[in-house]
């Protein structure tokens, strides 16, 4: 069977992606911001009987080479020579949408013009006439909703008539070159005439109440107010959620270890193979599981949430001035936004700032934002060192308000690397962005929740038991091989324990990130595990854990240098993988793992010399 080959092209933000997926049925990820789609994604379908290969290529503004993306797109249509092109644009913003298709309509005749988010356009008030704007650009225009699916079979039956004709083009001018200002507004005038012609508005002002919102969430006096709000929200609701999944699944896991520990037994394997197995990989797995997923499985839902709202480009305008003033790129906001889940995800989104010099910024200063991982730690040590004496909705209140502190914190040393990056070994000038902010949108509750545990949650937590497994199996070896009257893992804390007191640390605190590089979420089981002289990590609640910490020498101290360590150590082994296969370099992920470690023993030294000296304990 023949496959016939379908270029994808549109504007950022039109939908795009979501239109991808409807035609294929694959789940690739689609975010409510510009710029999402930065390299080439491919899909295949099977329609009447003949077979279609379908490339979504990046959001591009015109056939001109101004952008990666643009450069993407347009040496996929010189090279490539699809069958069919299919533009997708926006009918709630038409008149900007149709400068690219008349672009890609004087160039190519196979083409066949989308008008997506048709049920958005209705809401306001905007009707298009389909068949006159068909009859003035002289291809086949189709109107469709393509998060409901309504109309790509039609879509796909314009699709098959276009491919069963000879592709023609004429020669598409060199990426290099620029369209005249002549031609630009040639293009946009004849836009605003397509428009004028073929979209009737019933009202005026049916841009009244996005506006009208913008004038607020946007503003300097609550623009920042209402972020940091809904971030303390997300982390409340996300926080009282996972405590009852977190003890479900604790229960569960441990109750099944016990099962894993008989049926090994009854089946007569060794006793060392059993501690391996079931307190050293499995215990090491079910901690990283129990202590993981509830965080994961609220947060990344609630956050698709605010993506798909539309509210997320906002965020990155009202931050893009504080961090073009350090010399960085406004989108780093949004890569900031997907560490709270993942750095190494935040890593790869960093694609979406053009210029190499801020993604380099923006990928060496990522882990300053607190991950999935390493919530846990933090959300316990301010549980147990400094909101333990107060009770009820108070310690919530109190809890959410450190935690959102720490996490300003490290806003705060983002923007003071990147800065010093800036004005050091990535000397430069930030660029300047043109971010098209969507319009609010109702979101799909049940859609965001499948796409954000399958695309998400699922991926970020099998990633994390991968490294986790062979992490337990290191754990249980030094724990276990004896050294003359202690144990390998107590010998190595102990030498380390001079070098951990000028931090404000102990050994066994550094030993615990330092073997917690594969995965952060196991740095307080050997913690745990390393106080108790045990060679297997042992079941704690919270205030057992407390007097277990305090008994081996913690007090504020120790536990403040261990929370500020925890938000700017160095990145775990899947971030540090994923800023090599990202800059191709070893120099550079070199500088993402000492960058934040030095940062963090210069900021914990520095706490612990003042603590000492003026409240010594």
């Amino acid at each position: 069977m023949t496959v016939k080959n379908i270029a994808l092209i549109g504007n950022p933000n039109v939908g795009k992606s979501t239109v991808f997926n409807g035609l294929t049925g694959l789940s690739q990820h689609t975010g409510n911001w510009p710029g999402k789609t930065v390299s080439l994604a491919s899909g295949t379908y099977v329609h009447r009987g003949q077979a279609f290969s379908l490339i979504d290529l990046p959001g591009i503004y015109s056939l001109t080479a101004n952008s990666p993306e643009e450069e993407v797109a347009i040496e996929y249509l010189n090279n490539k020579s699809p069958d069919a092109v299919v533009v997708v644009v926006d009918a709630t913003c038409m008149e900007r949408n149709l400068n690219l298709a008349l672009q890609v309509a004087e160039t190519y005749k196979n083409v066949v013009l989308c008008v997506n988010l048709l049920d958005e356009a209705n809401k306001k008030g905007i009707e298009i006439d389909l068949d006159s704007l068909s009859r003035r650009m002289n291809i086949p225009v189709v109107g469709v909703v393509a998060r409901s699916k309504k109309n790509l079979d039609k879509l796909k039956d314009q699709i098959l008539a276009l491919t069963k004709k000879p592709m023609s083009s004429s020669p598409i001018p060199p990426i290099t070159k620029e369209l005249s200002e002549e031609k630009i507004m040639d293009y946009l005038n004849r836009a605003s005439e397509l428009y004028r012609a073929c979209v009737r508005l019933k009202r005026r002002d049916y841009n009244a109440p996005d506006r009208t919102l913008d004038n607020i969430v946007t503003s300097k006096s609550f623009g920042y107010t209402i972020m940091l709000l809904l971030l303390a929200l997300v982390f409340w609701i996300t926080l009282r959620g996972a405590n009852y999944i977190s003890d479900f699944l604790h229960y569960f896991l441990f109750e099944m270890q016990d099962r894993l520990f008989l049926l090994l037994t009854d089946l007569n394997a060794p006793a060392q193979i059993v501690d391996l197995v079931v307190f050293g990989i499995y215990q090491t797995v079910a901690w990283v599981v129990s202590v993981m997923l509830p965080p994961m499985a609220i947060f990344f839902p609630l956050f698709t949430l605010l993506e798909d709202s539309g509210y997320l480009p906002r965020v990155a305008f009202n931050m893009d001035r504080c961090f073009r003033r350090v010399g960085a790129h406004g989108k780093q906001v949004l890569t900031m936004c997907m560490g709270f889940g993942c750095n190494a995800c935040a890593v790869m989104n960093c694609r979406i700032i053009d210029s190499p010099r801020e993604r380099l910024i923006a990928i060496l200063t990522n882990n300053f934002v607190p991950c999935n991982g390493r919530f846990p730690t933090l959300i316990a040590l301010i549980s147990m060192f400094f909101v333990s004496h107060t009770m009820g909705p108070e310690k919530d209140v109190l809890a959410i308000s450190l935690l959102l502190v720490i996490i300003l914190l490290g806003v705060f040393f983002t923007l003071l690397l990147s800065q010093i990056l800036s004005m050091t070994i990535l000397k430069g000038f930030p660029s300047s962005f043109v971010l098209e902010l969507p319009p609010y949108r109702r979101p799909q509750i049940g859609k965001v929740i499948v796409r954000s545990l399958l695309d998400r949650t699922i991926f970020v937590l099998g990633r994390a038991v991968v490294v986790a497994a062979p992490a337990g199996i290191i754990i249980w070896f030094l724990a276990n091989t004896n050294t003359g009257d202690s144990t390998l893992l107590h010998t190595l804390t102990g030498a380390l324990d001079p070098f951990a007191r000028l931090f404000g640390l102990d050994g066994v605190i550094l030993m615990a990130f330092i073997l917690g590089f594969p995965a952060n979420e196991i740095v307080v089981p050997i913690i745990i595990m390393t106080y108790l002289a045990a060679g297997s990590i042992s079941e704690l609640d919270i205030f057992q854990l407390k007097t277990l910490l305090l008994d081996n020498g913690w007090n504020t101290t120790t536990a403040l240098c261990t929370l500020l360590f925890c938000l700017l150590h160095f990145p775990c082994g899947t971030t540090c993988l994923t800023v090599r296969k990202e800059t191709a370099s070893w120099k550079w992920t070199a500088a993402a793992f000492f960058i934040p470690t030095i940062c963090g023993l210069t900021v914990c030294f520095l706490v612990a010399q003042v603590m000492n000296l003026f409240f010594p304990q």
